[in-house]
């Protein structure tokens, strides 16, 4: 029973919220089944082989048995699973989506140690956010993945099996959500430093829901109105902020880190790692080091209690 919460959750391969997932999970029961009665049935035959009578250790010994058992049932039975498999995961092929297409298309790069992500709209705009991806229920989106510096790998167990980014190829895969709700990823391919703290989240909205929050993600950065998040906004560009980090309608520009936008309403910070509240950016701020070893934001320990608190109020409330 101790083992039974392991069985769900937003990164169980066993808690399918995808079409795709469902036929993995489908197949891997399968399989399961297949070869926990193989391991029962030998179990059974090596208790006569030691045990039985001497009738059943001759049947066992036979020509007949061994060829048999040893040779035809697993070249059939194989035969089989290896045939159902290609038919089950050949429904989810689909054809990707052309460039000319007035579909939504999502671009994904991994970097050290966090995920670009990039919204491709119909009409031509670039949405760029981070850490998260946001999908329609029940429309499949085609997620184009690459690298930009080593090999990763997107991996989300109840949406669909992994698919490795490279650096200068471009893989693509389908990506379809059938339920509501919260799926985290991780990279699934060692690629250094804090790699355990580099994961993602998927979150799926009914289509109202995701087409408001789409153009939302599109608009510039709320304006700052009180004073403290006045003085945030000062004390982030003053500090060279922007050079790595983009905060749309502002003077912040930089390409180097995430498109900070929005980055108040996403679900965590620093690519999982944090949660996202004032508190969180004040701890990541404060010693990001420590939190996430290795990682690439150099050390801001410049700041004093005040302005580490009124830095921390301009990005929260960058929603």
């Amino acid at each position: 029973m101790m083992g039974l919460p392991s069985c769900g959750g937003i990164q169980s391969a066993l808690d399918p919220a995808s079409p795709d997932a469902a036929r993995i999970s489908v197949l891997s029961w399968l399989l399961i089944g297949f070869c926990s009665l193989v391991f029962l049935v030998v179990c059974v035959i090596t208790g006569f082989a030691l045990f039985g009578k001497l009738s059943w250790r001759s049947w066992i010994a036979s020509d007949k048995t061994v060829i048999g058992g040893g040779i035809i049932f697993p070249v059939v039975s194989l035969s089989a699973l290896l045939v159902y498999g290609f038919v089950l995961m050949s429904v989810a092929d689909r054809p990707f989506t052309a460039a000319s297409d007035d579909r939504l298309r999502i671009e994904v790069v991994g970097q050290r140690w966090w995920w670009r992500v990039t919204y491709v709209h119909p009409d031509g705009r670039r949405i760029e956010s981070a850490n998260e991806i946001r999908l329609p229920i029940g429309q499949p989106v085609e997620i184009a993945l690459t690298s930009a510096d080593v090999i990763h790998s997107f991996w989300v167990p109840r949406l669909a099996g992994k698919l490795d980014m490279i650096p200068g190829r471009i893989n693509r895969m389908m990506l379809e959500v059938s339920e509501p709700g919260m799926s985290r990823g991780p990279c699934a391919e060692y690629c250094g430093g804090p790699h355990a703290l580099m994961s993602f989240y998927v979150i799926g909205l009914p289509q109202v829901e995701f087409d408001a929050w789409l153009e939302h993600a599109a608009s510039g950065a709320a304006a700052a109105a009180e004073e403290a998040n006045v003085e945030g906004q000062a004390l982030f560009l003053a500090s060279g902020c922007g050079g790595c980090h983009t905060v749309r309608g502002t003077e912040a520009k930089g390409r180097i880190g995430p498109d900070l936008t929005h980055v108040g309403s996403r679900h965590s910070l620093a690519a999982g790692a944090l949660g996202n509240d004032q508190q969180a950016f004040e701890t990541w701020l404060r010693d990001g080091q420590h939190v996430k070893p290795e990682n690439l934001m150099p050390p801001y320990d410049i700041f004093s209690e005040v302005e580490l608190t009124r830095l921390s109020s301009y990005l929260e409330h960058l929603r």
